[in-house]
C-alpha cells in the first residue's frame, strides 16, 4: 500500500504574504474609481465559494454600493451544493447579499441572463449621490486573480451587444493589470464595465487556506498515467510528462544535447485539467457547508 507522509513542511511566509506590486496599485486604482461607479459585482470561483475571498474588498471596495456575488464555473460542480452554498454564505457574516451562479462559457445560462437586470434593478433602488442625474449605469467587476472577471464580462458583451473581444481572457493570474476604461456591455439600458487585476488578500490566513487554493484529487493518477497515488509533485510531473511524450532538449556543458522530460508542460497540462473539469466536479469548500446527500 502506498504510504503518504504525515504532514508537509511548513509553508515559507512569503508564500502566505504574496501580493505582487500590481496588486496593490490595482487596489488604490479600484479605491478611486469609486466616485463612478453605481454598483460592484464580486466574481468569485464556485468550486471554493467560501474560503478565498478578498474580505478587504468589501471595507475597501463595496461599501454602500450595490454588490452582486457571481459564483462562476458553476458547472464544475455538483447541482445539489448550490443550495447549501446560498444558505452557508447568507449565515457567514450575516451577508444578505445577492448571489448569482453563472457558467461563462455559455452567454445562455440562466445566472449570465440575471446580471444586468439584477444590476440595473438595486442601482435604481439606490442612492446614486454624485451619479443621481446619470443615464448610463456603471459597473465594476471585482474579485482575486483567476475566477473568470474578463470571461463575465465578455459573456455579458456578447450577449447584450453580440460582440466579443472586450477584455482579454489568459490562463495564467494577473492578465489584468490595471483598472481599464468603461467597456461598454448593454446598449438598452446603457451599461459600462469597468475590469480589474485579481487581488488577493494581502496575507493568506493559514497553511490550509493555501492549501485549499490548490488541492486536487486522485484523478490526476490516469490523467498523469501514474501507477498509483503520489504526493510528490517532481514525481507526478517527470510520470505525465513521460505518458504524454512531453519532452525538452537541453545543451549539456560538454555539447551534446539531452532529451529530458518537460515538467513545465505536464504542469500545464495537469492545471488546464483542473480548469476545464476534466479532473471531475470538485467542491472544495464541501467540509465547510452542509450538503446533502
Amino acid at each position: 500500500m502506498r504510504r503518504f507522509r504525515t504532514c508537509f513542511p511548513a509553508v515559507p511566509r512569503e508564500l502566505l504574504n504574496w501580493f505582487p506590486g500590481h496588486m496593490g496599485k490595482g487596489m488604490k486604482q479600484m479605491q478611486q474609481k469609486l466616485k463612478q461607479i453605481d454598483c460592484v459585482i464580486e466574481v468569485h470561483d464556485a468550486r471554493i465559494p467560501l474560503t478565498g475571498r478578498n474580505k478587504d474588498f468589501r471595507t475597501t471596495v463595496s461599501g454602500i454600493k450595490p454588490h452582486i456575488l457571481v459564483l462562476n464555473k458553476q458547472d464544475l460542480i455538483e447541482r445539489r451544493t448550490a443550495d447549501a452554498i446560498l444558505q452557508r454564505l447568507r449565515q457567514q457574516d450575516g451577508e444578505t447579499e445577492n448571489i448569482i451562479f453563472t457558467n461563462c462559457k455559455n452567454q445562455n445560462c440562466s445566472g449570465v441572463r440575471r446580471v444586468v437586470p439584477l444590476a440595473q434593478e438595486l442601482i435604481c433602488g439606490s442612492d446614486r449621490y454624485n451619479r443621481a442625474t446619470e443615464k448610463d449605469f456603471c459597473i465594476m467587476i471585482i474579485g482575486v486573480p483567476n475566477v473568470g472577471k474578463s470571461s463575465l464580462i465578455n459573456a455579458l458583451r456578447n450577449r447584450h451587444l453580440h460582440r466579443k473581444g472586450a477584455s482579454q481572457v489568459g490562463a495564467l493570474a494577473g492578465v489584468t493589470r490595471s483598472v481599464l476604461n468603461r467597456i461598454r456591455i448593454s446598449q438598452d439600458p446603457s451599461v459600462y464595465l469597468l475590469d480589474t487585476p485579481g487581488i488577493l488578500q494581502p496575507n493568506i490566513g493559514d497553511t490550509e487556506t493555501g492549501l485549499r487554493l490548490a488541492l486536487q484529487n486522485f484523478r490526476y493518477v490516469e490523467l498523469l498515467g501514474l501507477t498509483e497515488p503520489t504526493d510528490s509533485i517532481a514525481e507526478a510531473l517527470v510520470g505525465g510528462a513521460v505518458h504524454h511524450g512531453k519532452t525538452i532538449r537541453m545543451k549539456q556543458l560538454d555539447g551534446t544535447v539531452a532529451i529530458r522530460p518537460d515538467v513545465v508542460a505536464a504542469a500545464k497540462l495537469m492545471l488546464k485539467a483542473f480548469r476545464t473539469g476534466a479532473l471531475g466536479r470538485i467542491m472544495l469548500d464541501e467540509d465547510k457547508i452542509n450538503v446533502r446527500q
